[in-house]
């Protein structure tokens, strides 16, 4: 049978078999309710904007910040599920080991990523918390928003690492 290149299949060898210690039920949870929040914010804005000519200036705000929320747990989840974007045409002309190995290379390297968002957000945060920065339309403290940033990449790494593991355990 001849291959799909607009869907091939998943190389079977790379996914791990073992399942997340923690559960991914906490970011399916989060990812579903930032969604239907923001799903009701747009659609209380345009209710709005149609029946009045106004708009929720926070509206804009607050989608932004759901927004890069839901990217991030997304992502958590992708990594957690090792279905993360990754080219894969030179890993597939390698052997299962040197699959696994650049596997285990690639997750190493996106945890280093994540661990050092992680910490120079949370100097961003700490600068924005001591020098008091607002938001523009609600005019609540900006770190607000921001302290999610260094949080939620703090859990991208450590799910990359829990992917490690587990693809460590599988083979």
């Amino acid at each position: 049978m001849k291959p799909d290149p607009v869907n091939p299949t998943p190389n079977e060898s790379s996914e791990p078999t073992i399942k997340p210690k923690v559960p991914l039920a906490i970011e399916d949870a989060l990812t579903a309710a930032v969604m239907g929040a923001l799903a009701l914010i747009t659609f209380i804005n345009v209710l709005v904007r149609y029946f009045t000519d106004q708009s929720f200036a926070w509206t804009e705000e607050i989608s932004v910040f759901l927004m890069i929320v839901l990217a991030l747990v997304g992502g958590s989840i992708a990594f957690a599920r090792n279905h993360h974007i990754r080219i894969e045409f030179f890993v597939n002309k390698c052997n299962p080991q040197q699959q696994r190995w650049l596997g285990e290379f690639a997750a190493w390297l996106g945890a280093l990523m994540f661990f050092a968002l992680a910490i120079l957000s949370a100097r961003l945060v700490w600068d924005q918390y001591e020098y008091e920065e607002i938001s523009p339309a609600i005019g609540v403290p900006q770190w607000w928003y921001s302290i999610w940033l260094p949080l939620l990449s703090l859990v991208i790494g450590l799910r990359l690492i829990g992917l490690w593991m587990r693809t460590r355990k599988s083979s």
